[in-house]
């Protein structure tokens, strides 16, 4: 029976997520947006400066999570993101839920509150979905192999042989030396890209003939300390299947 193709089917579920937080992030902040233009409006700004207004509340969730995506990548953390995007969500929240006013349905701030709160949400998994891909993107950076001077062999010095002191005694036979052997070349060490994927196969034969999944990678890769992204193991299991393609036939590992 032919194997569907899971690549593909992963690649497609991965552009439907993200059109689909993309839509949903582009409807919260317009709903925000709204919503602070309306209390904009109530307080004496008008036309383009009530629509200009809710920008100087909700963009830093956006400079927020773009820096905190930014910090990641660099493998660092920026508290000054953090407290950006914090600043901008909570203030974003607190006013939408001001512009209802005075209100006897407590419905009406659970309304108000939902799209700020979506918005920050929605972004920070679009944020997680662009990390995952520039860091399956990424290639990793290898030192160059110092150079290893190959091991001096002292000569080997044929032996003399001994002076035959009577004539009617056999001549001693000497031993012939041993041929000198060429000293044999250092293996040049494995870039972290080849380490990652022969972790990756060696799996395939510790799992008893069966496909790891990505946690199995994670997990190996963590232990070599190697970097053990989503992307990353998917990556090098792909790599691994392209060049042995009766990988992909075998049953998948069941996750501790």
């Amino acid at each position: 029976m032919p194997v569907s193709g899971r690549p593909d089917a992963q690649m497609w579920l991965a552009i439907s997520a993200a059109a689909l937080t993309t839509a949903l992030t582009v409807v919260s902040f317009w709903l925000s947006f709204e919503a602070l233009h309306d209390l904009a409006t109530a307080h004496r700004l008008q036309g383009e400066r009530a629509w200009a207004w809710p920008a100087t509340i909700d963009t830093f969730i956006a400079i927020g999570e773009l820096l905190i995506l930014r910090a990641s990548l660099m493998r660092r953390v920026d508290w000054w993101a953090i407290a950006l995007t914090a600043a901008g969500s909570l203030g974003s929240i607190v006013l939408n839920i001001f512009s209802v006013g005075v209100s006897d349905d407590p419905l009406d701030y659970v309304v108000a509150a939902v799209p700020p709160v979506a918005a920050l949400l929605a972004f920070g998994v679009l944020m997680r979905q662009v990390h995952d891909y520039l860091l399956s993107r990424q290639e990793p950076v290898t030192a160059p192999p110092m150079p290893v001077s190959a091991p001096v062999t002292p000569s080997v010095q044929a032996e003399e042989p001994e002076d035959v002191e009577e004539a009617d005694e056999a001549p001693e036979v000497t031993e012939e030396p041993e041929p000198v052997k060429e000293p044999e070349k250092p293996s040049e060490p494995l870039t972290p890209r080849e380490q990652t994927d022969q972790i990756v196969r060696d799996l395939y034969d510790s799992l008893g003939n069966r496909r790891p999944g990505t946690r199995h990678i994670r997990q190996a890769l963590a232990d070599a300390q190697l970097p053990n992204s989503d992307g990353t193991c998917r990556e090098a299991r792909k790599r691994v299947e392209m060049a042995e393609p009766h990988l992909k036939s075998l049953p998948d590992a069941i996750a501790a």
